[in-house]
Protein backbone atom coordinates (compact mmCIF):
# COMPACT_ATOMS: atom_id res chain seq x y z
CA UNK A 1 0.00 0.00 0.00
CA UNK A 2 1.12 3.56 -0.72
CA UNK A 3 0.28 6.22 1.87
CA UNK A 4 0.17 9.96 1.30
CA UNK A 5 0.22 12.94 3.63
CA UNK A 6 -2.17 15.63 2.39
CA UNK A 7 -1.07 19.20 3.19
CA UNK A 8 1.96 20.33 1.17
CA UNK A 9 2.01 16.92 -0.51
CA UNK A 10 -1.22 16.45 -2.48
CA UNK A 11 -2.45 19.94 -1.58
CA UNK A 12 -0.20 22.91 -2.30
CA UNK A 13 -0.24 24.64 1.08
CA UNK A 14 -1.76 24.16 4.51
CA UNK A 15 -5.47 23.53 4.07
CA UNK A 16 -6.11 24.29 7.77
CA UNK A 17 -4.70 27.80 7.39
CA UNK A 18 -6.68 28.30 4.19
CA UNK A 19 -9.80 26.99 5.92
CA UNK A 20 -9.35 29.48 8.78
CA UNK A 21 -9.01 32.32 6.23
CA UNK A 22 -12.08 31.00 4.39
CA UNK A 23 -14.10 31.15 7.62
CA UNK A 24 -12.59 34.53 8.51
CA UNK A 25 -14.12 36.02 5.34
CA UNK A 26 -17.51 34.60 6.35
CA UNK A 27 -17.18 35.49 10.02
CA UNK A 28 -14.81 38.46 10.41
CA UNK A 29 -15.12 38.33 14.20
CA UNK A 30 -12.82 35.29 14.17
CA UNK A 31 -9.87 37.68 13.74
CA UNK A 32 -9.73 38.05 17.51
CA UNK A 33 -8.55 34.43 17.79
CA UNK A 34 -5.66 34.82 15.34
CA UNK A 35 -2.97 35.90 17.86
CA UNK A 36 -3.93 33.12 20.26
CA UNK A 37 -3.91 30.46 17.53
CA UNK A 38 -0.59 31.63 16.07
CA UNK A 39 1.01 31.72 19.53
CA UNK A 40 -0.23 28.18 20.20
CA UNK A 41 1.18 26.83 16.94
CA UNK A 42 4.55 28.53 17.42
CA UNK A 43 4.81 27.33 21.04
CA UNK A 44 3.94 23.79 19.95
CA UNK A 45 6.50 23.75 17.13
CA UNK A 46 9.15 24.93 19.62
CA UNK A 47 8.18 22.15 22.03
CA UNK A 48 7.01 24.53 24.76
CA UNK A 49 3.44 23.17 24.97
CA UNK A 50 1.76 19.86 24.25
CA UNK A 51 -0.60 19.04 21.42
CA UNK A 52 -3.47 18.99 23.90
CA UNK A 53 -2.62 22.53 25.04
CA UNK A 54 -2.63 23.70 21.42
CA UNK A 55 -6.09 22.18 20.96
CA UNK A 56 -7.31 24.03 24.01
CA UNK A 57 -6.12 27.28 22.43
CA UNK A 58 -8.29 26.53 19.37
CA UNK A 59 -11.42 25.59 21.32
CA UNK A 60 -13.06 29.04 21.31
CA UNK A 61 -12.41 29.61 17.61
CA UNK A 62 -13.49 26.07 16.78
CA UNK A 63 -16.79 26.52 18.57
CA UNK A 64 -17.49 29.79 16.73
CA UNK A 65 -16.32 28.62 13.30
CA UNK A 66 -18.24 25.41 12.91
CA UNK A 67 -21.89 24.57 13.09
CA UNK A 68 -23.16 21.08 12.41
CA UNK A 69 -25.87 22.13 10.01
CA UNK A 70 -23.54 24.20 7.80
CA UNK A 71 -20.30 22.21 7.88
CA UNK A 72 -20.91 19.85 4.93
CA UNK A 73 -21.93 22.75 2.69
CA UNK A 74 -19.02 24.83 4.01
CA UNK A 75 -16.63 22.06 2.93
CA UNK A 76 -18.16 21.96 -0.55
CA UNK A 77 -17.80 25.75 -0.80
CA UNK A 78 -14.23 25.62 0.53
CA UNK A 79 -13.15 22.97 -1.98
CA UNK A 80 -14.92 24.77 -4.83
CA UNK A 81 -12.58 27.71 -4.10
CA UNK A 82 -9.43 25.71 -3.30
CA UNK A 83 -9.57 22.70 -5.58
CA UNK A 84 -7.12 24.44 -7.94
CA UNK A 85 -4.42 23.97 -5.25
CA UNK A 86 -4.53 20.17 -5.59
CA UNK A 87 -1.41 18.74 -7.22
CA UNK A 88 -3.43 16.60 -9.62
CA UNK A 89 -0.52 15.63 -11.86
CA UNK A 90 1.38 14.29 -8.85
CA UNK A 91 -1.74 12.61 -7.45
CA UNK A 92 -2.73 11.00 -10.77
CA UNK A 93 0.81 9.73 -11.35
CA UNK A 94 1.42 8.10 -7.97
CA UNK A 95 -1.96 7.39 -6.33
CA UNK A 96 -3.66 4.06 -7.11
CA UNK A 97 -6.99 2.59 -6.01
CA UNK A 98 -6.42 1.03 -2.61
CA UNK A 99 -3.88 3.67 -1.53
CA UNK A 100 -4.49 5.84 1.53
CA UNK A 101 -4.33 9.49 2.57
CA UNK A 102 -3.36 10.10 6.22
CA UNK A 103 -3.66 13.70 7.35
CA UNK A 104 -4.11 16.04 10.29
CA UNK A 105 -6.91 17.63 8.26
CA UNK A 106 -10.46 17.00 9.49
CA UNK A 107 -12.05 13.85 8.08
CA UNK A 108 -15.14 15.86 7.08
CA UNK A 109 -12.95 18.04 4.86
CA UNK A 110 -11.01 15.05 3.52
CA UNK A 111 -14.28 13.30 2.67
CA UNK A 112 -15.23 16.10 0.29
CA UNK A 113 -11.84 16.50 -1.36
CA UNK A 114 -11.30 12.74 -1.69
CA UNK A 115 -14.60 12.45 -3.58
CA UNK A 116 -13.25 15.02 -6.03
CA UNK A 117 -9.91 13.22 -6.34
CA UNK A 118 -11.41 9.75 -6.59
CA UNK A 119 -9.54 8.58 -3.49
CA UNK A 120 -11.64 6.16 -1.51
CA UNK A 121 -9.63 5.76 1.68
CA UNK A 122 -8.41 8.35 4.15
CA UNK A 123 -7.70 8.84 7.84
CA UNK A 124 -7.80 12.28 9.44
CA UNK A 125 -8.60 14.27 12.51
CA UNK A 126 -12.03 13.44 13.91
CA UNK A 127 -14.22 16.31 15.07
CA UNK A 128 -17.28 16.24 17.27
CA UNK A 129 -19.22 19.10 15.67
CA UNK A 130 -22.06 18.85 18.17
CA UNK A 131 -19.71 19.45 21.11
CA UNK A 132 -17.32 21.64 19.07
CA UNK A 133 -14.25 19.66 20.06
CA UNK A 134 -11.57 17.40 18.67
CA UNK A 135 -12.10 13.66 19.25
CA UNK A 136 -8.81 12.48 17.74
CA UNK A 137 -5.98 14.50 16.25
CA UNK A 138 -4.27 12.62 13.45
CA UNK A 139 -0.78 14.08 13.82
CA UNK A 140 2.71 12.67 14.41
CA UNK A 141 2.53 9.35 16.33
CA UNK A 142 -1.26 9.39 16.16
CA UNK A 143 -1.03 8.81 12.39
CA UNK A 144 0.70 5.49 13.05
CA UNK A 145 -1.80 4.60 15.78
CA UNK A 146 -4.76 5.26 13.46
CA UNK A 147 -3.11 3.45 10.56
CA UNK A 148 -2.37 0.35 12.68
CA UNK A 149 -5.91 0.32 14.07
CA UNK A 150 -7.52 0.41 10.63
CA UNK A 151 -4.93 -1.63 8.71
CA UNK A 152 -3.38 -4.14 11.13
CA UNK A 153 -0.49 -6.04 9.56
CA UNK A 154 -0.47 -3.97 6.36
CA UNK A 155 2.95 -2.83 5.14
CA UNK A 156 3.47 0.64 3.70
CA UNK A 157 5.45 0.30 0.48
CA UNK A 158 5.82 4.03 -0.27
CA UNK A 159 5.08 6.99 1.98
CA UNK A 160 4.88 10.53 0.53
CA UNK A 161 5.16 13.57 2.81
CA UNK A 162 6.53 17.09 3.08
CA UNK A 163 7.58 17.08 6.73
CA UNK A 164 9.73 15.41 9.35
CA UNK A 165 6.64 15.72 11.58
CA UNK A 166 5.76 12.43 9.87
CA UNK A 167 8.87 10.66 11.20
CA UNK A 168 6.73 8.02 12.92
CA UNK A 169 5.07 7.14 9.59
CA UNK A 170 8.47 7.16 7.87
CA UNK A 171 9.75 4.64 10.39
CA UNK A 172 7.07 2.08 9.46
CA UNK A 173 7.40 2.61 5.69
CA UNK A 174 9.63 0.71 3.30
CA UNK A 175 10.34 3.75 1.10
CA UNK A 176 9.87 7.45 1.88
CA UNK A 177 9.59 10.33 -0.56
CA UNK A 178 9.90 13.94 0.59
CA UNK A 179 7.86 16.47 -1.40
CA UNK A 180 9.34 19.98 -1.69
CA UNK A 181 7.58 23.34 -1.72
CA UNK A 182 7.42 23.37 -5.53
CA UNK A 183 6.28 19.76 -5.73
CA UNK A 184 9.70 18.27 -6.40
CA UNK A 185 10.23 14.81 -4.93
CA UNK A 186 13.28 13.21 -3.31
CA UNK A 187 13.54 9.66 -2.02
CA UNK A 188 14.99 9.77 1.50
CA UNK A 189 14.54 6.11 2.45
Amino acid sequence: MNVFDFDNTIYDGESGVHMFLFYLKRRPGLIRYLPKVVKGIVSYKRGKITQEEVLESYADAFHEMFSVEDFVQDMRDFWDKHEHRLRRAFFDRFFSPGDLIVSASPEDSLNEVCKRLGAGRFIGTRLDLEAAKFEFVCFRENKVKAFREQFPGVEIENFYTDSMNDKAMMDISKHVFMIGKRGQMEQIK
